[in-house]
């Protein structure tokens, strides 16, 4: 039997997509969670993703290369990343990989939702 590293909320407020991460985003979680991602994008016309990361316990470059991918789908439609909730054991590795460069950095989930207008 295969555990499963990653939990994963989805939630949608009209052009915001909403992904709480429980866990580990490596290899193995990534790649059920890149296509699934990527059709809510299209599917839902998403223009705005959040990250909470609050209880993300780790994240290898594979999950770096997930969050760049969707960074790339999203800037086509003029849209961005946003990451909240940054906990302690991964915020370097936001800073060190460029992420904090290419996504907007928020202390709450609720602070960007509201930002946005997505209340």
């Amino acid at each position: 039997m295969i555990k499963l590293s990653l939990n994963v909320g989805v939630y949608v407020k009209r052009d915001i997509l909403i992904l709480r991460l429980k866990g580990e985003l490596d290899d193995i979680s990534v790649t059920d969670l890149r296509m699934r991602i990527t059709n809510y994008i299209d599917d839902y016309n998403i223009k705005h993703l959040v990250l909470n990361l609050n209880d993300l316990s780790f994240m290898d470059s594979s999950g770096i290369g997930f969050i760049i991918g969707r960074y790339h789908q999203l800037r086509k439609k003029n849209g961005d990343i946003t990451i909240s909730n940054i906990n302690s054991k991964i915020e370097r590795l936001v800073y060190i990989s460029g992420l904090g460069k290419i996504c907007k950095i928020r202390e709450t989930e609720e602070a960007v939702v509201q930002a946005l207008g997505g209340r």
